[in-house]
């Protein structure tokens, strides 16, 4: 039998207790928790909720990362708060982003005026690269 622990307390005093919506329940004696089977979602790897928090802390918004990771925003905002990330308040630098793949990076990378007067950043995704790009506002 497989062994359950509580969602709660992580205890393994459990006891059952009743069957709701064809479902056994489970009480935790330790804390006194009521629970049915543990939840088996959809797990995102972590590769992908390293990304997300990488680019939010660069200043991409939820639903740009979103489209670049094909995650859910909301999935990248419940990270963001899980983890208790803040965005940085300096806001002279306006980053921009673009998805390349491997020739288009080296033709990009070829050309010097791409590569000067902004900060640079380049970062793999998937099978592409994303480059990252810190110019400051003109005023």
């Amino acid at each position: 039998m497989e062994s359950i622990s509580c969602p709660k307390c992580q205890g393994n005093k459990i006891v059952k207790s009743g069957i709701i919506n064809e479902k056994q329940r489970y009480l935790c004696k330790n804390c006194n928790y009521f629970f049915t089977v543990a939840k088996i979602g959809k797990k995102i790897d972590d590769y992908y909720v390293t990304k997300a928090l990488q680019l939010y802390l660069e200043g991409l918004s939820y639903r740009e990362i979103e489209r670049i990771i094909g995650v859910s925003h909301v999935s990248i905002s419940n990270w963001i708060k899980s983890f208790n990330i803040k965005k940085p308040a300096n806001t002279n630098y306006h980053p921009t982003y673009k998805i390349l793949n491997h020739l288009e990076l080296i033709e990009y990378i070829r050309v010097k005026d791409t590569l000067s007067g902004a900060g640079m950043i380049i970062t793999e995704l998937g099978d592409k690269f994303m480059v990252i790009k810190w110019e400051r506002f003109k005023k």
